[in-house]
């Protein structure tokens, strides 16, 4: 009776907890991937020499959409390591001065405040998880941020000015 007991105790413990995990995972974060280019000039010096003599072109560019409170306020953190072409994208229902920190980050990263059109307004290299609690802000109210790894941005051509072709609504 006390086995049945406990076997009902743990069934009902685990249907609470594939509850609770469809409830509170994270909603609204969705990756795209893309071929994502600076200007048309950029464009076409995109392309990287092979050693055969062919032109191949720079991977993909993936974008982790995060467009909700609760995918807004996790962010990066908790992350180890971002790849390279990879970046997550926060999407903001209004402009806004929304400040960024490194609260629980363990790696540093670029971010970079997007225009409307997707032009650079602002960028912050190499931003090091030591400045937590300190925030950093755009330099204009933006509805648009983007996060990369450490150098990703220059590795990419991105900065100030620069207009890159990101998937805005």
């Amino acid at each position: 009776m006390a086995i049945q007991r406990h076997f009902v105790l743990y069934a009902l413990a685990a249907c609470a907890a594939v509850v609770l995990i469809a409830l509170f995972a994270p909603q609204g974060s969705e990756h795209v991937s893309y071929r994502a280019t600076t200007t048309p000039e950029a464009a076409s010096s995109t392309a990287q020499e092979a050693p055969s003599g062919t032109v191949a072109a720079k991977p993909a560019f993936h974008i982790e959409v995060v467009d909700t409170p609760a995918t807004r306020a996790q962010g990066l953190s908790g992350r180890r390591s971002i790849p390279e072409n990879y970046g997550m994208l926060f999407i903001f229902e209004a402009k806004g001065n929304y400040g960024f920190w490194m609260k629980d980050m363990y790696v540093p990263i670029d971010i970079a405040w997007l225009a409307d059109d997707g032009t650079v307004l602002g960028v912050v290299e190499a931003y090091d998880p030591a400045t937590y609690p300190e925030a950093v802000y755009p330099p204009e109210p933006v509805r648009y941020v983007l996060e990369t790894r450490a150098g990703e941005m220059r590795r990419q051509g991105w900065g100030k000015g620069s207009r890159v072709s990101l998937p805005l609504p």
